[in-house]
């Protein structure tokens, strides 16, 4: 086959990637024509990109971290699938939808509906679950309203039908000169402005109702907000216990049975007469109620089911499963005895199971529906696995058989995805916020997939994240039927294997920042693997590797960290060592117990002890952690942002915002007129704009029309007033030195030792490119984590430290894995130790000490399998890393390696 080309277009002066009539044809072949033609991309540091993404394929986005390849992919390509799709609405709906800006293009032809998969965690509610996200759990909920068999909470026989005289007898007993309404509930919960309810209690001659809990006149009506739950209940009969009454009240409930469609509400009011007055309401039903004791329930309908509504919510917990408690604790022993000290503390405790629902989150008529024996909650504690083969052999009556074959298809088709992906072991009834980001990143992926769209653009971002080499073959197998079935991916991606499986690869650069932002090879892996200019093509060629270390530091038997007995979550008791002054890695299939043992154990754990040591005087053994003397702190490295507004930038994060606020202050300008070093500040003082309050940017408000946002007029977009900006250092005012790339600033600034340290930890982690004034907003997850990074660098803290990072290389290039490797080895070359939680086979090569979990996910991990130098791990017939690891670390390197 022909290699692809690219030329320049005479009309942009673009990159055009011209692709050869072969594989065009073959798009003919199987009936799909054409591609997506981008044209002069210039979002953020694109610089006139112009790609052809064929359509049905699979086009995998590569290049350095900084390169542009996000900015094609999510800023240029989705933002305008979103913004095409949106401006499809119409005006008034428009309104109620985020519109994005229209990105830096000429023009994006061919471009289908777009769905994103990106790396951006999603709000997780504490509420949420992996049936929720993946909305299982919807079909579920339908599922048990329409073919679960109700029982009684209190006695657990079958609920059957109530009649007339069985409501009446429950209720008839009551003392002389009780008050009881007759009420029939029409609408329970539910949206709506309900003018047709009002006139229907009107035609059938009442006059009061109960609306929202307050009665009212049927002749004047109140007006209700159309998008606020509502309930109505028309005021039957108001009646006061007789001799006389059971006719009456029996011709009460029979009216509101008719007008409720089976339903009455009785409310019942002890004489006014009494000391202790008591009130209570019940709901009676002609469809179910028990036989044995008569407890009545309402209709079951899908909101029964949900832990979100307050119809199916635990009232105890409001549907969270678990309850905050609070212990009271008093000082023991001799600081018992000092009557300064006699005071209790109250603390609060880990929240705890809910003594009502036993963390089922549902109320009682929810969990006393089954089918074939089993509750929703059940059914939701089920693993994938087994929840799909209890779903194959269920069976139904002929009559309820049509209802569940439907449903049976949907919910196995997702469930089906989430086992392909790996993540058999996992429990719809899991909470969202216990997953991993790879576990995460998998389930979104999977409800995506499982959807069923056809003709639809995805553009996801490194679906690999979190994945095990072993795994990676189950994740481009679902990609692949999301391809066929006749949809287009655009992956943005480093990992090797997914690269690899590219119809078409893209590689941006060559550089990043200013240095990228160009298209320097595209075509088949072999086309960019042969190119001499791709940076991906001499890693993929094997004309640069990054190398296996020459010696590794041995492990000192006196310098162990030792957890004892971990039990977190999947963990089964397991002992770990952690040798202190190496570089460690944690390895193991995804949901193995790797964050358990790290993030949810070790660190807690230690921190704890950290603290208490604080007190010379405390002497106190910790009998699950020991070895934790030899270190001074424990710091975690993650890649949540550094800020989440445009006000936050790295050079604040990093603290050189302040040294340079306090070298404009130390000029002689800013001495003449008085300003401190707060005067450079653009979040406060008198320094910032007082048009665009130090943003640089003002909204404007379209109506119906996506807000606007314009570079403010009066400051340029530079953030400060111009009496801020007529100071300046070395020629240069405030908002230049902040425009300023991090490689610009080191030189400006050399001979200022302090802030020299902190710009270049930030140059030597690979982030030169970013400016110091970048919005926060602007960086990807691997950038915020090199940030973290690089200002723990360089601070001067003395003493061991213990470095945890999780995943460090998601987001980043072999070149720059190889800049991160050197990074690391550097910290604990200081004496320090750094542990990193990864899959990436190139670091775990490169440390002294790897420790391997598993051997499966979930209830079938949670042990140490392995654990040695990466070459005993490799050896060890247990460890499911080793076959993926060994012929790294068999590999030899080219003789004549190319540097950068």
């Amino acid at each position: 086959m022909a290699k692809k080309r690219i030329t320049k277009n005479p009309d942009s002066q673009a990159d055009v990637l011209e692709v050869p009539s072969e594989m065009a044809t073959s798009w003919r072949e199987r009936g799909e024509l054409g591609s997506i033609a981008i044209r002069n991309a210039r979002t953020h540091n694109l610089r006139g990109v112009s790609v052809d993404l064929p359509h049905g394929q699979m086009s995998v986005l590569t290049g350095v971290s900084g390169s542009g390849k996000s900015s094609l992919a999510f800023d240029t390509l989705y933002a305008e699938g979103q913004r095409q799709y949106i401006e499809s609405l119409s005006v008034y709906a428009r309104q109620y939808v985020q519109q994005m800006e229209r990105p830096e293009v000429d023009s994006i032809a061919g471009l289908q509906p777009t769905l994103c998969i990106d790396q951006r965690p999603t709000a997780i509610n504490p509420r949420s679950t992996v049936g929720t996200v993946t909305e299982i759990h919807d079909y579920l909920r339908l599922m048990m309203a329409r073919l679960g068999i109700p029982s009684c909470s209190q006695c657990g026989e079958a609920i059957d039908r109530q009649s007339v005289e069985q409501i009446v007898g429950s209720i008839r007993q009551q003392p002389e000169r009780t008050q009881v309404v007759v009420m029939a509930p029409l609408v329970r919960g539910r949206k709506g402005a309900h003018a047709e309810v009002f006139q229907k209690i009107q035609k059938a001659g009442l006059v009061k109702a109960r609306v929202d809990g307050q009665m009212v006149d049927i002749d004047s009506p109140p007006t209700l907000a159309v998008r606020t739950n509502h309930t109505i209940e028309a005021v039957v009969d108001r009646m006061v216990v007789r001799e006389d009454w059971v006719t009456r009240l029996e011709e009460a409930v029979r009216l509101a049975l008719r007008l409720a469609d089976g339903l009455v509400t009785i409310s019942i009011k002890s004489p006014s007469d009494r000391k202790e007055q008591t009130e209570c309401e019940r709901l009676f039903s002609t469809r179910f109620a028990c036989v044995s004791c008569g407890e009545s329930i309402a209709e079951i309908e899908p909101r029964t089911f949900s832990f979100n509504s307050p119809y199916g919510a635990c009232t105890t917990c409001e549907g969270t499963g678990l309850i905050e408690t609070k212990a009271k604790r008093t000082g023991r022993g001799r600081a018992a005895k000092d009557p300064s000290l006699e005071s209790d503390l109250e603390e609060k405790t880990p929240a705890m199971e809910c003594p009502d629902c036993k963390g089922a989150r549902l109320g009682p008529q929810a969990l006393a529906v089954r089918i074939e024996g089993q509750s929703i909650d059940d059914l939701c504690q089920m693993p994938i696995q087994r929840l799909q083969e209890f779903l194959e052999h269920c069976r139904f009556d002929s009559l309820r058989e049509p209802i569940f074959q439907p449903l049976r298809q949907d919910i196995q088709h997702r469930l089906r995805f989430l086992i392909e992906v790996g993540l058999h072991y996992l429990t719809l009834g899991r909470s969202a916020q216990s997953l991993s980001g790879g576990e995460l990143q998998r389930v979104r992926l999977a409800s995506c997939i499982g959807s069923g769209l056809v003709g639809v653009c995805y553009v996801l971002d490194e679906p690999s994240i979190g994945l095990h080499p072993r795994d990676n073959d189950l994740l481009i197998g679902s990609l692949r039927r999301l391809q066929q079935a006749g949809n287009t991916l655009v992956v943005v991606e480093h990992d090797e294997a997914m690269i690899r499986q590219a119809d078409l690869l893209v590689d941006l650069g060559p550089g990043a920042g200013p240095l990228g932002g160009r298209l320097v090879a595209a075509g088949s892996v072999q086309d960019v693997a042969d190119s001499e200019d791709s940076m991906t093509g001499k890693y993929l060629s094997g004309r640069m590797v990054i190398a296996v270390p020459g010696s590794r530091r041995s492990v000192d038997p006196e310098r162990l960290l030792l957890l004892k007995q971990a039990t977190t979550h999947n963990l089964r008791g397991i002992d770990v060592d952690f040798p202190l002054g190496c570089l460690i890695g944690v390895a193991g299939v995804s949901g193995s117990g790797k964050s358990s043992l790290i993030l949810d154990t070790l660190i807690p754990r230690l921190r704890q002890n950290l603290g208490r040591s604080s007190s010379a005087r405390d002497t106190h053994p910790d009998p699950l952690l020991s070895g934790w003397k030899q270190i001074d702190r424990c710091i975690a490295i993650d890649q949540t942002p550094i800020g989440r507004t445009p006000r936050s930038c790295p050079a604040t994060y990093c603290g050189a915002q302040d040294l340079i606020r306090r070298i404009f202050a130390a000029t002689r300008d800013a001495k003449q007129r008085g300003y401190s070093s707060n005067r450079f500040s653009f979040n406060a003082g008198d320094g910032r704009c007082a048009v665009c309050q130090g943003q640089g940017q003002q909204r404007l408000e379209m109506n119906f029309l996506a807000d606007l946002f314009v570079t403010c007029p009066q400051c340029k977009g530079s953030r400060y007033n111009q009496a801020t900006l007529d100071v300046h250092y070395r020629d240069r005012n405030i908002a230049q030195v902040l425009s300023m790339s991090i490689d610009e600033a080191v030189d400006f600034f050399d001979g200022i030792d302090s802030l020299q340290q902190i710009l270049i930890s930030l140059q030597r982690v690979g982030l030169g490119y970013i400016s110091l004034g970048q919005p926060s907003t602007t960086l990807s997850g691997g950038e915020a984590q090199r940030i973290k990074l690089a200002t723990e660098l360089a601070s001067r803290s003395p003493g061991h430290t213990l470095a945890i990072l999780d995943e460090p290389t998601t987001g980043l290039h072999w070149r720059d894995v190889d800049r991160l490797i050197d990074v690391l080895q550097g910290i604990v070359d200081k004496g320090n130790t750094v542990l990193v939680i990864e899959h990436h086979l190139d670091v775990l090569k490169a440390c002294d000490w790897l420790l391997e979990l598993g051997p499966e996910g979930g209830v079938e991990g949670g042990q140490l399998i392995a654990q040695g130098t990466p070459e005993q791990v490799a050896g060890d017939p247990r460890s499911l890393t080793g076959p993926f690891l060994a012929p790294l670390l068999q590999r030899i390197e080219p003789k004549n390696k190319e540097n950068e």
